[in-house]
């Protein structure tokens, strides 16, 4: 019997794991469980097939009103070099 938990053991310290994200898989969990990519669903299948979405359960984004609003929605990735007075006044 102690033989039997050492080696219990000692397969459980062999065993590797790559990621967090083997551990429980489809392929190794109860039939009915749906891992799914981290978001959550929005309605649900029905008996014959189809999907019934839930409108409580969309998503509803709150945009405010920016027609008067100063700066632009595209931010560049090389952004150009501005000399300002204030900059230049810090240096000396």
């Amino acid at each position: 019997m102690a033989l039997g938990l050492i080696m219990g053991i000692g397969r459980a310290f062999r065993r590797k794991r790559t990621s967090s994200l083997d551990i429980l898989s489809s392929k190794r969990a109860p039939r009915d469980y749906y891992k799914g990519k981290n978001c959550k669903p929005t309605g649900f299948h029905t008996r014959k097939g189809g999907y019934v979405i839930v409108p409580e359960k969309l998503p509803n984004y709150i945009v405010p009103d920016l027609t008067d609003f100063q700066l632009k929605p595209y931010v560049s990735q090389c952004p150009i070099q501005v000399k300002t007075t204030e900059a230049s006044e810090a240096a000396k």
